[in-house]
């Protein structure tokens, strides 16, 4: 049966953009024409949590309402580089436990972290939405894998921006940074674009 996991911050005891993660997970039961009887709010109170620092809180669940949960302190990954990878056929719609692909392409790439392409266009890391910056704003890829909950946010506080990204006009873009529940905006953690060590050289030159 399929499982399905949601990655929540909690922080100082206090937990972050729930209602976000509460709607995909009620409209992943919904894809499937099933209810969605899980309440995040509720199963965090359950914890009793009283630790400060920050922490990531993990729901793995099934279609059928049952789950298990698991809070465990978090440290934010740093990378030393970044690939690009080409899967025209990956498909990340739902936010699925099951991460085989994701592993298969870290190992098959010679990079610290990956970058997918797909079909030319710029997507997601294994882990992460992503930012790109151009004149001093910030975008982000049309064409993400998964609809993130801080990309969500962020576009909805006009933070940032979302636009086309390919292979093709990724040069255009001095620095990226990677985002998702647990880690944020912060414009003093980004990376040059030449951390990305396959970076075409002409257009059409993406070569692995």
């Amino acid at each position: 049966m399929s499982r399905f996991i949601e990655s929540i911050k909690v922080e100082d005891q206090k937990i972050f953009l729930t209602e976000l993660h509460q709607k995909r997970m009620n409209e992943t039961f919904s894809n499937f024409a099933k209810e969605c009887k899980i309440d995040i709010q509720s199963l965090f109170l359950n914890l009793e949590h009283d630790e400060d620092g920050l922490y990531k809180f993990r729901i793995e669940y099934d279609l059928e309402n049952n789950f298990k949960t698991q809070i465990v302190p978090y440290a934010i990954s740093e990378h030393d580089d970044f690939g690009l990878v080409i899967d025209n056929e990956i498909d990340y719609t739902f936010k699925s436990a099951d991460r085989t692909q994701f592993q298969k392409m870290k190992n098959d790439s010679s990079a610290d972290e990956i970058i997918i392409v797909k079909e030319n266009q710029i997507t997601d890391t294994s882990y992460s939405n992503l930012l790109f910056l151009k004149d001093k704003t910030w975008f982000t890829p049309k064409t993400y894998l998964l609809n993130g909950v801080m990309r969500q946010s962020l576009l909805a506080s006009k933070k940032i921006k979302e636009t086309e990204i390919t292979v093709d006009n990724i040069k255009e873009y001095s620095h990226f940074q990677l985002i998702n529940a647990l880690n944020d905006f912060d414009e003093m953690f980004i990376y040059p674009i030449e951390k990305i060590i396959n970076l075409p050289k002409e257009e059409s030159d993406l070569e692995f």
